[in-house]
């Protein structure tokens, strides 16, 4: 069944895509342009973690700035955009519906996974943001069933973005120059991920970690990919998919976008 929404998967890159788009930064605004204005946005986000799935509720959500050792205009920037209480209310309903210990939490503010792509996406920060948090201990069919409970999202006309990273190996990151060649294994877990994706194979993205090439080397730790499960999840198993950016920086982080269901505007599907 087609949603109303698409369902959004944003690598997020390093904290300095927020000063430096690039391509990626300008893909994202085309995206945008397409899908339209949604009434609320809801972000899942790699930066917050919890043991059971919480979304913020705060009307006037921080913006934080969860990273160190960057340059000070990252710490200038905020993303003044509404909160959205009663978004989150709903999602925390359709959770409980589904059977997951969901909760709401007054005070959670927007951390870079967040305001970083949003900032791209939706520069005027003028629609409201809830923030939905990952289980990284609980892996990707976790993530994929709470997608699933929350599909009904987007027929209300909410944009679900999953934000991470396609590959995301910290230490790798740490040791490489920024203009660095794309890492061998890199191109081929990207490769596979964006086969596997294009023919809907969920069953081997759901056990990407024995399936696919070099997937403990691209993905120490899951959080990081573990978003794109929960926009997936929110997708129609038959719903069109679209790579709408491909790149890498560091030699080493994915900057991969993924849209989930047409976007369309004026009725026609966009090119």
């Amino acid at each position: 069944m087609r949603r109303a929404v698409p369902s959004l998967f944003v690598s997020h890159g390093a904290p300095t895509f927020a000063l430096e788009p690039g391509l990626a930064g300008r893909h994202l605004a085309r995206v945008a342009s397409r899908i339209g204005r949604p009434t609320a946005i809801l972000v899942i986000s790699a930066h917050w973690d919890t043991d059971t799935p919480s979304v913020s509720a705060t009307p006037r959500p921080d913006t934080i700035h969860d990273f160190f050792g960057f340059p000070e205009p990252l710490y200038d920037l905020r993303y003044a955009c509404p909160g959205a209480p009663p978004l989150a209310a709903r999602a925390r309903e359709l959770l409980a519906e589904a059977g997951f210990a969901a909760r709401t939490d007054a005070t959670r503010g927007l951390d870079h996974g967040a305001w970083v792509p949003l900032m791209h996406l939706f520069p005027d920060a003028d629609i409201p943001v809830a923030q939905l948090s990952v289980q990284s201990r609980l892996g990707p069919a976790h993530h994929w069933a709470v997608g699933r409970a929350l599909a009904a999202l987007r027929d209300e006309g909410v944009l679900m973005i999953g934000s991470g990273s396609i590959t995301h190996n910290l230490r790798e990151f740490r040791m490489a120059p920024e203009d660095a060649d794309e890492a061998p294994y890199v191109h081929e877990f990207r490769a596979w991920m964006a086969d596997r994706i294009a023919a809907r194979d969920h069953d081997a993205l759901l056990h990407y970690r024995t399936t696919a090439p070099h997937a403990v080397r691209a993905h120490p730790t899951e959080e990081h990919l573990l978003p794109l499960f929960v926009a997936l999840g929110a997708a129609a198993t038959d719903d069109t998919n679209e790579r709408i950016h491909s790149g890498v920086t560091y030699g080493v982080i994915g900057m991969d976008t993924y849209l989930f269901g047409t976007a369309e505007r004026d009725g026609e599907r966009a090119a």
